[in-house]
């Protein structure tokens, strides 16, 4: 496989949708420079990891994601601890980094507000003992996303562990070491 890593802006810098016009460019940019690169770049993945995941859930969307960028849809999203719902945090994200903006951001949509039965497969994973997600309302984070998508009909899996706190990338030394082969052959199966 290919890989591309992304730094997008955060913080102060996260003003007006910045984090969502990196990956998107991100992605022209991966497109347009394919054969330089000796990649085909159809049938991609993204993977993002908590903030990360909430942008790679939205950017898996029509009305604010690849669509809005131009880019092909992405054959699977691939979630690790994904924020659904950035729940009491929204008007502090508000006031640090928009604070003269009225309108929409990517912090006041949750993915379970904008999933659909077309939208993009998905691969989620999130640890029963995320102290992060507690401290987020845990119930609106990976439980209402896998409502959400279960009730959509949209093609996803989810694996959830006993033992994966936040931050844990690749899941060494936790329940969720391995997650990422289970997310390949998700990916995989969507490519067929």
């Amino acid at each position: 496989y290919a890989a591309f890593i992304l730094r997008y802006r955060v913080w102060t810098d996260a003003s007006d949708d910045a984090p969502l016009e990196d990956i998107g460019r991100a992605m022209q940019y991966i497109e347009e420079h394919a054969a330089e690169f000796g990649i085909q770049p159809e049938q991609y993945a993204i993977v993002g990891y908590s903030m990360g995941g909430h942008l790679t859930g939205l950017f898996g969307t029509e009305s604010v994601g690849y669509k809005h960028y131009n880019v092909p849809k992405p054959a699977a999203l691939l979630l690790g601890y994904p924020i659904n719902d950035f729940f009491e945090v929204k008007p502090l994200y508000h006031i640090a980094i928009d604070p003269l903006i009225i309108g929409w951001r990517y912090y006041w949509t949750n993915i379970s507000d904008v999933v659909n039965k077309n939208y993009t497969p998905t691969f989620f994973w999130y640890g029963k003992n995320d102290y992060y997600m507690e401290c987020m309302n845990y119930e609106k984070q990976g439980p209402l996303l896998e409502k959400t998508l279960k009730e959509s009909g949209a093609t996803y899996q989810c694996v959830v562990y006993e033992n994966a706190p936040h931050a844990i990338g690749p899941g060494r030394y936790t329940d969720a070491d391995g997650w990422i082969k289970l997310a390949a052959e998700f990916w995989e199966e969507q490519c067929k």
